[in-house]
């Protein structure tokens, strides 16, 4: 028997939330229009182009870098070994640098600007920009930084993150970066493994009206990274910092004195030259390095700002991330496009969830990012951004990081905004990209994702490897793509790399994410497959189950794992609950009933049990499987990956969980 939740859904009105008006506005529509002149081919629909963009990758990707307008030499072969997956090659004879994409004109044009949590800002043109990069460049050289040295950010979303990383691709440098809420031992799990010569921080930050220290952790850091020749420090509190405990450390204003503004050069290298290194959770390990290459991030990061989220010159881009998270290169990206950046650092709820609307109602802007979790936090703080702000200028909302939530779209229409394309995107730090994604123009159904990225050919499929729609199975993607990693840090033969993605299903990628398809074209999410529930056999997703119980008036956030119990799985749901609720039996009742007729029988849990917090990655995604170990009696391997771990311990040695 495989359950269905095609089925639950069916309450869903065969209305769309949202329609686009102009679609031939959009610059999709341009490209559809350019496909079809230079094809012979008519694309009705949104689906009819994406069959296109599988059959024919060589011509679409080809396209794809014409229409963008990507500087490089594209060179003639556009894809080699077209099936191998591993082992396909985009563009092998292109020559590029990402940075010089990114950089563009000097201009009086707005670059970028910058919000912190004291609502301080900062504005920088183009033509600064340009100019800032310059000195760190030419500071990197003196430094002695080649081509393929590793620079290493733990720093927050500010300007200075962007400066450096556009120096160090400029000059074929590998950029990696972590956020300074970092412990020290996550840092050196992370930096450790891909040895940086240069390591650039902030002496602290502000974070929910409180000021952090970061020198004591630097000082911590050092010592572990042996290949380090020189550590920054950007000033970022008030103040002039004290640096003088910390090794072969000076501040930016002295690394970058000795210089003055010229052109900033660029090293153009092949499509595959290592640009990122990006680090998974950590959460079941030591964190994996996975190396992404400049031609496919930019291509692919062009491709989705321009042709599916319709981002055009002059646009006001806002992703709410730090940097340990994928959301902060793909929102860099944006600059391609020649968008401006809204960068924002601090709590999204300093000193109130009000903070984020206002930034973007003054800077009038475009695309508002965010999280699945802040948009239902907003709901659970019963907050209505559209009814005291102007959010006139917003044409998209973008949510990612965990799957958003039937009632969430309901929430984000009434209470954000009638009149606004809400895009649920879903892809990763393995692909720094989306398999799914929002387009302008195809309708927003409650509940989904808009459809598959061009060019991305992603399937569902069932545990008999049948691709099927309308009931949930594994996301595979069964051709190669640009931005797949070129590798992994330290995996000469790959390996790990291989067994990563496909030592379950050779020749595809497998995702990990547990996913259906809708009669729409659309998607669900039910939730990581890995962390997918089976009792009884039968696979069940958790997404499915928070849908239902995060609608009581009582919780305000919940966790559900699989126990080993009896030689069966049972489910085990812990529930935040508001202030002023207890997690009585009539409580517990409504819970189970609420599961049981929102979802299932089989998805009702065997035990309810409230606790006061739930651990969460730094990047705001609650951890399934580090509770799954605790409450099994395993260690969690990395804690440092959490942003809580002192919430582990309220899932160890529970009476409850031994009846």
């Amino acid at each position: 028997m495989t359950h269905t939740p095609s089925q639950q859904h069916s309450k869903s009105s065969d209305t769309p939330l949202w329609s686009p008006k102009a679609p031939h506005d959009s610059l999709l529509f341009a490209f559809k229009a350019r496909m079809e002149k230079q094809t012979g081919r008519t694309f009705p629909d949104y689906e009819s182009l994406w069959n296109w963009s599988i059959e024919n990758r060589s011509d679409f990707w080809s396209a794809v870098w014409d229409f963008c307008g990507i500087i490089g030499d594209k060179g003639e072969a556009i894809l080699e070994n077209p099936d191998a997956m591993p082992g396909a090659r985009f563009f092998p004879e292109s020559r590029l640098n990402y940075a010089e994409n990114l950089l563009g004109e000097r201009s009086n044009d707005r670059a970028l600007i910058f919000r912190n949590e004291r609502q301080e800002e900062w504005t920088l043109t183009r033509a600064e920009l340009h100019d800032k990069v310059s000195l760190w460049q030419q500071a990197f050289k003196a430094a002695g930084i080649e081509k393929g040295d590793r620079i290493a950010g733990y720093v927050p979303n500010f300007p200075e993150a962007i400066i450096a990383m556009l120096a160090a691709s400029s000059l074929g440098a590998v950029w990696s970066s972590a956020s300074p809420d970092f412990g020290a031992q996550g840092v050196i799990d992370r930096f450790g493994q891909i040895e940086p010569k240069i390591l650039i921080s902030v002496d602290g930050y502000y974070y929910n009206g409180k000021t952090v220290d970061c020198l004591s952790k630097i000082k911590a850091i050092q010592p572990a990274l042996t290949s380090l020749e020189k550590t920054i420090i950007v000033p970022f509190l008030d103040g002039i910092p004290d640096i003088s405990g910390l090794q072969d450390t000076v501040t930016s204003d002295v690394f970058t004195e000795a210089f003055d503004p010229h052109p900033v050069t660029f090293e153009r290298l092949p499509f595959d030259h290592p640009l990122y290194i990006m680090f998974s959770s950590g959460t079941t390990g030591v964190p994996k390095c996975i190396v992404h290459g400049a031609g496919g991030t930019l291509i692919q990061h062009m491709k989705e700002h321009k042709l599916q989220c319709d981002i055009r010159p002059g646009d006001r881009v806002f992703y709410f991330t730090t940097c340990g998270w994928m959301m902060w290169n793909w929102l860099v990206s944006a600059l391609a496009s020649e968008a401006t950046l809204l960068l924002y650092d601090g709590s999204p709820f300093y000193p109130d969830g009000n903070i984020l609307w206002g930034y973007a109602e003054k800077h009038r802007c475009t695309f508002f990012g965010t999280s699945a979790k802040y948009i239902d936090a907003l709901k659970t703080n019963g907050l209505k951004p559209g009814d005291n702000h102007d959010l006139s200028s917003i044409r998209a909302i973008a949510s990612t990081g965990s799957p958003l939530v039937h009632e969430s779209f309901d929430y984000a229409y009434d209470a954000i905004k009638k009149d606004v394309q809400l895009a649920s995107i879903s892809g990763g730090t393995d692909i720094i990209s989306c398999f799914m994604l929002g387009n302008p123009l195809s309708p927003v159904w409650r509940g989904e994702i808009q459809g598959p990225g061009l060019g991305m050919a992603i399937s569902i499929l069932a545990e008999n490897g049948q691709d099927v729609q309308g009931q949930p199975g594994e996301l595979v993607c069964t051709k190669p793509f640009p931005s797949m990693p070129v590798g992994f840090w330290n995996d000469e033969d790959g390996l790990k790399y291989k067994s990563a993605y496909f030592e379950e299903r050779p020749g595809l990628w497998t995702h990990g994410d547990w996913v259906e398809k809708t009669s729409h074209g659309g998607f669900i999410i039910h939730g990581r497959s890995d962390a997918t529930l089976n009792p009884g056999g039968v696979r069940i997703g958790t997404a499915e189950i928070y849908r239902q119980v995060e609608q009581l008036e009582a919780v305000a956030e919940s966790i559900a794992v699989g126990q080993d119990w009896e030689g069966d799985v049972r489910v085990i749901l812990f529930v935040v609950l508001k202030p002023g609720w207890e997690l009585d039996a009539n409580l517990v009742k409504e819970i189970k009933t609420k599961i049981r007729t929102g979802a299932s029988p089989r998805h009702v849990p065997a035990k309810v049990i409230a606790v006061s917090d739930i651990p969460r990655t730094k990047s705001g995604k609650i951890t399934e499987l580090a509770v799954r170990d605790i409450i099994m009696g395993r260690s969690v391997k990395n804690k440092e990956a959490l942003a809580n771990p002192e919430a582990l311990a309220l899932y160890k040695d529970l009476e409850e969980l031994r009846s």
